[in-house]
């Protein structure tokens, strides 16, 4: 597919939201509560607690997507019924944007960070899903409702909504990975060791492996997945040595798991392009199939 070169970094942030390629859900491609971030222009976006944003890499997503749009794929869906978005309102600012990747590959579901306050998809998940869908997976990013408990319940309903509609989706649902930063790193964490039925879904196969990055979590519970990590030594927000010793922690209970530790990098770094944490997401999905069956 030809990626059109329609946004760029002076494009207006509401143009993009207005566009009617993203008619229905382009409010979800930034922070619901425009409160959590700044700028007027794709160029001078912000995140709070972000660092690092890539202007390049959200101008690039948007016209991959827009692309995606105009080329007859559906890159967006709900889901929620709209009789339980009508008994709940918030379930109407959740969704899953769609990276397809090859037809009939394995999934991953990618969720951002933002202190369960809001969700900063355009650094944290949306480049790591357009990464994984270069690669051939299919990712999917997830936007869910603010609070620990609804994102992992939003989170349970998106993996059951992949599983019940793998064939529509084209793909495989067997040994999928479930991704996250910070407050989204929680989420795939709990959700792999609690599983969808703990968050009011029914049991669905447990994820081959969580990407759980920069994320104070330091709970175990001995049924974690296979886990990968990465962090910086600078970070206010995730302690590294937390990280460190919750990864051991797992790796003593005979599962694998490990964790990249980078020198002087703050909270946030999504991919790390430009950083030294640049490349990180090669050695996490090479994590991830080794779990593969």
């Amino acid at each position: 597919m030809i990626v059109e070169t329609y946004y760029d970094t002076n494009s207006k942030i509401s143009d993009v939201i207005a566009d009617p390629a993203f008619d229905g859900y382009g409010r979800l491609l930034f922070p619901v509560d425009s409160g959590y971030y700044g700028g007027s222009t794709l160029g001078n976006l912000s995140l709070t607690w972000y660092n690092g944003i890539d202007p390049r890499e959200t101008v690039g997503i948007i016209n991959t997507l827009r692309s995606r749009v105009l080329a007859g794929e559906q890159i967006f869906y709900s889901i929620y019924t709209e009789e339980e978005i009508v008994a709940d309102r918030a379930k109407a600012d959740t969704g899953l944007f769609f990276f397809k990747g090859h037809p009939g590959e394995k999934f991953a579901i990618c969720n951002a960070g933002g202190g369960f306050a809001y969700v900063g998809a355009m650094h944290d998940s949306f480049p790591h899903a357009l990464e994984l869908s270069k690669m051939g997976y299919n990712a999917f990013a997830l936007i869910y409702r603010p609070g620990a408990q609804t994102a992992c319940e939003d989170l349970a309903r998106a993996i059951a909504f992949i599983f019940e509609h793998a064939e529509e989706l084209e793909v495989d649902t067997s040994d999928y990975s479930l991704w996250g930063g910070s407050a989204g790193a929680r989420m795939a964490a709990w959700l792999g060791s609690y599983g969808t039925e703990s968050f009011g879904e029914k049991s669905l196969p447990r994820p081959a492996a969580v990407i759980v990055n920069y994320t104070g979590l330091s709970e175990v519970s001995g049924n974690e997945p296979p886990t990968y990590s990465a962090v910086g030594t600078s970070d206010w927000i995730a302690d590294y040595q937390t990280m460190e010793r919750r990864i051991a922690h797992i790796k003593a209970n005979g599962t694998d798991a490990e964790i990249e530790v980078f020198s002087g990098l703050p909270h946030g770094f999504g991919l790390g392009t430009g950083t030294i944490a640049e490349g990180w997401i090669n050695r996490a999905v090479a994590f991830w199939e080794r779990q593969t069956k």
